[in-house]
């Protein structure tokens, strides 16, 4: 019954010790449910006495990570959003120019759809519900079956620290680390925001990596299939706005927080699925495979 946080060693958790949702000691949000290896993560918590340094923010694996508790294989653990309680999802629309012309039918012929402009400077971002957040090992529990849900693989940037203002030249200074996502999204007139935060419609995972482990926003590529049949396939080098450009953007008009998460976009590709469906996401080999299974939602 209870959460771990622990850092990725191959294929294990190097080792586990209960989150801070457990010990009921939370001030600030809770971060990090699991972590790689050289990722020793931001604001676990403020109160943990064992593996958080106030000093630093981060963790010491020596210290605190070895002395907890002796470590599971991945097989054997339930992998939830490592990012527990984000203060804000934010996300970005028609980021990528294919998908953008792969759309443009849907707003020539689907009434309503039309006053989504295609234009990200135009459109601005738009936040999901917190309460959709969900890990590989939770499932997409697909509430419109008769409507149709479509997957849109995304890379995330995860903050790191609070800034509002943000020049694009400083941009990369306030992320903490990157994990893979998904955006699902029923289609339909009504809002995006309300269309894309069914509970389990935003997905965060397999677990993330730190900043440092990525050297090259800019060029990751990442490629998505369903029930292993590749869907979207495509590069963040193809975005519009680019990583420090959303940043800037979006802190011209929110502060952002440690824990906000950053879905940066979706390539060209997007398509239905349905309960019972295993969508499958993969990139660099350090930021792992998301994989999850589409399921029916039940009251």
């Amino acid at each position: 019954g209870f959460n771990y946080v622990g850092p990725i060693d191959g294929h294990d958790l190097d080792a586990l010790i209960p989150t801070l949702e457990n010990m009921r000691a939370m001030k600030g949000p809770q971060f990090l449910h699991v972590v790689t290896k050289k990722g020793y993560g931001y604001k676990l918590a403020e109160a943990d006495p064992v593996q958080y340094h106030a000093a630093s923010g981060r963790f010491d694996p020596a210290v605190g990570f070895k002395k907890a508790a002796p470590g599971k294989p991945i097989s054997q653990v339930k992998l939830l959003s490592p990012v527990a309680k984000p203060p804000k999802i934010m996300a970005a629309p028609t980021n990528y120019a294919k998908h953008i012309e792969e759309m443009q039918h849907a707003r020539n012929t689907v009434v309503g759809m039309s006053r989504f402009s295609p234009d990200i400077e135009k459109a601005g971002i738009f936040l999901k519900s917190n309460t959709s957040l969900v890990g590989p090992s939770e499932g997409i529990p697909m509430r419109f079956p008769d409507r149709r849900n479509d997957h849109e693989a995304e890379l995330v940037a995860i903050i790191g620290k609070q800034g509002t203002d943000i020049p694009k030249e400083k941009a990369y200074d306030y992320i903490a680390g990157y994990a893979l996502g998904l955006d699902m999204t029923t289609r339909g007139v009504e809002d995006r925001s309300f269309r894309k935060s069914p509970d389990g419609y935003t997905v965060l995972g397999p677990w993330l990596i730190t900043a440092d482990e990525l050297p090259d926003p800019a060029n990751v590529p990442f490629k998505l299939t369903v029930n292993g049949e590749t869907k979207q396939e495509s590069n963040t080098s193809f975005l519009i706005f680019d990583i420090p450009k959303l940043i800037e953007f979006a802190s011209k008009f929110y502060t952002i927080y440690p824990g906000d998460l950053y879905y940066t976009g979706t390539p060209e590709g997007v398509g239905p699925v349905k309960p019972g469906d295993w969508i499958s996401l993969t990139s660099l080999p350090q930021l792992g495979e998301l994989k999850i299974q589409v399921r029916a939602h039940q009251p």
